[in-house]
């Protein structure tokens, strides 16, 4: 008994002294030059009890005093182990780690550091991100990264952007780069949605983009690569670092410009001036005013991260965006999730990565094209309300016209999407320095989206209603295995890497159009019966393919010294695209570098912090754009023209024949892929301590085995076109790259940061064998199919080929030049006046930081190429004033001109597309939360306010110089059209981050 209450005694004793020694410990933790370190984590060795310094690098943490050792760790520092040793107040010191300093790129199947690189990458962190509200990824690179010109293709919520990276390289629309996100490789496959397909990723949870622009960085993904890569890396949790940081911010967007149309008393002169019976309905509305809004954008997302140790980690994020366009009807909604998980086990020769993305993205669309006619040609006399407030009845020359306002009500086109995009990469070291990764993935979709008119008994073909629901499922499967083998000896360091890659991706649509027969009750035909009739037909159209790619892959990097450096990569893919003769393609690459900064000549010098040569050749591939399975035949069931034939003699109507099975496409066992050969010499530099650095990159780039789908040179083949190659025909980009990033300071309290990159390419093509090969064409009436630019021999790609307008006539018709000098004014007298795209590429930046306060301004701009103005030649002329349509005074700068001129393809409507533009600005504060007295809740609070769009330099007359909204011909990409494009708008947003 008595050695019970000893033992006991003894217990609560120890229990007491335990209690005694869980003391608050206060510190500051600074840099060699005593400058205080904000964020850096401090964690109770072996446990998850961890804290972050706050802004002057104070911290306060409970620990035992007798026993316990601080962790102290920041981004480019050696970890410090700190005993207590009784004490309550400590100063810690920290030391520059060089190793971690360096940065770390992301490369396919691996990182590298910097310095250790061969090939042309370009990486652009969160924080250099272009701010506001961004839908997709592609806006969050405009203008960060030399040779790489990103154009939005219009101001619509969510829009698709053209990424071109040094030039486009081939003549069908597979001119997108691909992306690969935490290493699974992206399908650019539609997704119904009629926007970007990349809009599901939510731009908050992105940690880093690296744009692989040489053939050497991009050869490891073989025949996808040709038009570049972008690694898209997903932010992570930190280990001992708990943190939850919550954003949520308000944007209006309001018309970046509106066009000088006529106004209402303007236009009652105009009409009479050319020659037209003037309808005065006595208003005056701008419908540019009344078809546009102020946009409310809302965005919350609140993330979770942190970790265990070094053994796991975890990041778990939401977030809502509910953007409108400034259309009615024009809205992008996306609500996404988040999870990335990392597990360490076996004394970190284990490890797990986990990556999972959901989301569901709600695309509303006006019907843009009838919106910007309606805003453009509609009579300003007219009104847009009845005086009950009711939508007005307008009239024209030939009736009725529909009030845009009322098509806003009944007109509805609304695509629902869900994707889930999800892998898992498992790896292990199976002795020191060999280990075995897998990586299993699926990336999945299912868009529904209606597009319907509600039964309207004054609209013109609208009385029973229409609806169109297309539904489209992708499905994209990943299976990777790779093996890495490191070796270090002495000066030598060795990095081999052998793979096998296995993508599957499953494409279907069904495409229903219900012609009517909906009543008038109220409720939306998508939600209404209908029945097929003769009148009211219902018509189906599905289509349903299945792509596969098979690779395998090595690389070898070798650096002796870390001066001098080799890389070496070979991918084969077998692709279900090609022909049986061609199924798989070879894709070499080989790069040297010189760090030249390391060698014992410049040992002593004080100029160079780096400096490198790169050189390298290589070889990729492109299959986009191009039809699946396009080298097999194709066979259609119809009874149209002479495709059937009565076989039993009882037939009395077409409808009674039996199908007849026809080709729509010839068999090619010898089409193969695309091949782009790619030379590039680069430099890397750094000055002054590091505070100048920068790159130079020249770089040329060839396309062989040009991809067509072209006329087929037998006349006896069952089809007119089917899929070939044109081995002489040639794509050429050559060009130079300049980045430049300067950083200083005025004292301890300004610091800032300037540079731009700038970019000039130069493209032509060669060896075709058609005079022109069409890439852009007129549309409307009296214009279709007209040549308005197109690819040809010895000029730019996108080169524009149209007659030269020199004026108006004595009888007020056009005059163009006679460049053959016949007499005659023919289609040989067609010229090249220019290029769609660019030959200069240039942005700028500048970013201030004082006390707590921050700026940053992006600028970007493009010059030497032009833009023609689809929307003035089918608007912008005097017979709409005759017809009392309205436009602008382009259509009466030629007083004789004839109302009935007609609106030829030429220079007329061909325009400078030179600009600079104020893309981003961003004004921020970060408030200590200690000086609200919330420093024991909050981490830290920052306040933002930002512009997008603010002011643009051009010459050009349209909404805005960066468009694209052209047609593609047979699957050949253009370049450089305005045809009725969605505005562009200016943007201001407030913004709120606090992290805890």
């Amino acid at each position: 008994m008595r050695n019970s209450k000893l033992l006991f005694l003894l217990c609560g004793l120890l229990f007491a002294s335990a209690t005694w020694a869980q003391t608050v410990v206060t510190g500051t933790v600074t840099d060699e030059q005593n400058l205080p370190l904000a964020g850096a984590t401090v964690l109770v060795k072996g446990t998850s009890n961890g804290t972050s310094t706050d802004f002057d690098g104070n911290f306060s943490i409970e620990a035992n005093v007798n026993s316990d050792i601080l962790e102290v760790s920041y981004i480019g520092f050696s970890t410090l182990e700190v005993p207590i040793n009784g004490q309550t107040s400590l100063n810690v010191q920290l030391t520059e780690d060089a190793t971690q300093l360096e940065d770390v790129v992301v490369v396919g199947y691996g990182t590298q550091k910097k310095s250790d690189v061969t090939g042309s990458i370009a990486s652009v962190k969160s924080e250099d991100f272009n701010q506001g509200v961004v839908a997709n990824p592609g806006q969050l690179l405009q203008g960060k990264v030399s040779g790489v010109n990103i154009t939005n293709v219009s101001g619509e919520p969510g829009a698709s952007q053209n990424v071109i990276i040094r030039g486009v390289g081939s003549l069908r629309s597979g001119t997108a780069p691909l992306y690969v996100i935490d290493g699974f490789v992206i399908s650019n496959n539609d997704i119904g949605m009629g926007s970007s397909p990349l809009n599901f990723i939510n731009p908050q949870d992105i940690a880093s983009m690296d744009v692989l622009k040489d053939a050497s960085a991009t050869a490891i993904y073989g025949a996808r690569a040709a038009n570049g890569v972008i690694m898209i890396t997903t932010k992570k949790g930190q280990a001992g670092k708990s943190e939850i940081n919550l954003s949520v911010s308000t944007a209006m967007s309001s018309i970046a410009k509106k066009l000088d149309l006529f106004t209402a008393d303007e236009f009652r002169q105009q009409v009479v001036a050319a020659g037209g019976n003037l309808d005065d309905q006595g208003g005056n509305t701008d419908w540019q005013d009344e078809l546009t809004r102020t946009g409310i954008t809302k965005n919350v997302n609140i993330s979770m991260s942190g970790g265990v140790s070094e053994k796991f980690s975890y990041f778990v994020s939401g977030g809502v965006q509910d953007q409108q366009g400034i259309f009615y009807n024009s809205d992008l909604k996306r609500y996404s999730g988040r999870v990335k998980l990392n597990q360490k086990a076996f004394d970190n020769r284990l490890n797990i990565d986990f990556n999972l993305t959901a989301s569901k993205t709600i695309n509303e669309r006006p019907n843009i094209g009838a919106t910007i006619v309606d805003m453009i040609q509609l009579n300003p006399t007219s009104s847009a309300y009845e005086a009950n407030g009711n939508f007005a009845v307008l009239e024209g020359a030939s009736g009725l016209i529909l009030n845009p306002l009322q098509r806003n009500d009944i007109y509805l086109d609304e695509a629902r999407s869900n994707r889930i995009l999800a892998n898992i990469t498992p790896s292990i070291e199976i002795v020191k320095g060999l280990t075995y990764k897998a990586n299993l993935g699926v990336d999945y979709s299912l868009t529904n989206r209606d597009v319907q008119n509600k039964p309207y008994s004054l609209g013109e073909g609208l009385f029973m209603g229409t609806l169109n629901t297309i539904s489209t499922e992708n499905s994209n499967f990943l299976i990777e295995n790779t093996l890495n083998y490191k070796l270090d000896y002495g000066n030598h360091a060795i990095t081999l890497l052998a793979g096998h890659s296995y993508q599957e991706t499953q494409f279907e649509r069904k495409d229903i159009f219900f012609q009517g027969g909906f009543a008038n009750n109220g409720i939306e035909p998508r939600y209404q019966d209908q029945s097929s009739t003769e009148v009211t037909a219902t018509t189906i159209a599905s289509t349903a393919v299945i792509d596969e790619l098979q690779s395998y892959f090595g690389r070898l990097n070798y650096a002796y010294a870390d001066k001098y450096l080799f890389t070496g990569t070979l991918r084969a893919d077998g692709s279900s695209r090609f022909g049986a003769n061609n199924k798989y393609g070879y894709f070499p690459s080989v790069a040297l570098g010189w760090n030249i900064y390391k060698e014992d000549f410049l040992e002593d010098s004080n100029v160079f912090n780096n400096l490198k040569l790169r050189a390298s050749w290589g070889q990729t591939g492109n299959q986009n754009g191009i039809a699946s399975k396009a080298s097999y035949a194709s066979y259609n069931d119809s009874r149209s023209d002479n495709d059937t034939y009565p076989l039993d003699g009882t037939e009395n109507t077409l409808d009674d024949y039996p199908y007849g099975t026809i080709a729509v496409r010839t068999a090619n066992p010898d089409l193969k892929w695309e091949v782009v050969t790619q030379t590039n010499i680069g430099l890397d530099f750094a000055f002054l301590d590091g505070s100048l650095s920068g790159t130079l990159d020249y770089f040329n780039k060839v396309t062989n085995d040009v991809i067509l789908f072209a006329t087929t040179p037998d006349p006896i083949n069952p089809t007119e076109k089917y899929w070939t190659n044109f081995p002489d025909m040639k794509v050429k980009n050559k060009g130079y790259e300049v980045a430049l990033d300067y950083r200083g300071n005025a004292g301890e309290d300004f610091t800032y940061n300037v540079g731009g990159n700038v970019s000039f390419i130069d493209n032509e093509v060669e060896g075709s064998i058609y005079s022109v090969i069409t890439s852009g064409a007129a549309q409307g009436a009296g214009q279709s199919g007209a040549t308005i630019n197109g690819y040809i021999n010895g000029e730019p790609i996108g080169a524009f080929y149209m007659k030269d307008f020199i004026g108006i006539d004595d009888e007020g018709n056009n005059i163009f030049r006679d460049v053959v000098e016949d007499g005659v004014s023919l289609d040989n007298d067609r010229f090249v006046p220019g290029t769609a795209l660019p030959d200069l590429l240039y942005a700028f930046y500048l970013n201030f930081n004082y006390k707590n306060f921050d700026l940053g301004l992006n600028f970007n701009g493009v010059s030497g190429n032009k833009i023609f103005n689809h929307t003035a030649m089918s608007l912008y002329n005097k017979g709409q004033l005759v017809n009392n349509l309205n436009t602008t005074d382009f259509s009466v700068q030629y007083p004789n001109e004839i109302p009935t001129n007609s609106n030829d393809v030429s220079t007329r409507y061909l325009e400078d597309g030179s600009f600079l533009r104020l893309n981003n600005a961003s004004l921020g504060y970060n408030l200590d939360p200690e000086v609200i007295g919330l420093r024991d809740l909050v981490n830290n609070i920052r306040f933002s306010l930002t512009g997008q769009n603010l002011f643009t330099i051009t010459d050009y007359s349209g909404f805005d110089p960066e468009v694209n909204t052209g047609s593609e011909i047979d699957q050949i990409q253009t370049f450089g059209i305005d045809r009725f494009r969605y505005p562009s708008a200016r943007t201001y947003l407030f913004g709120l981050n606090v992290s805890f």
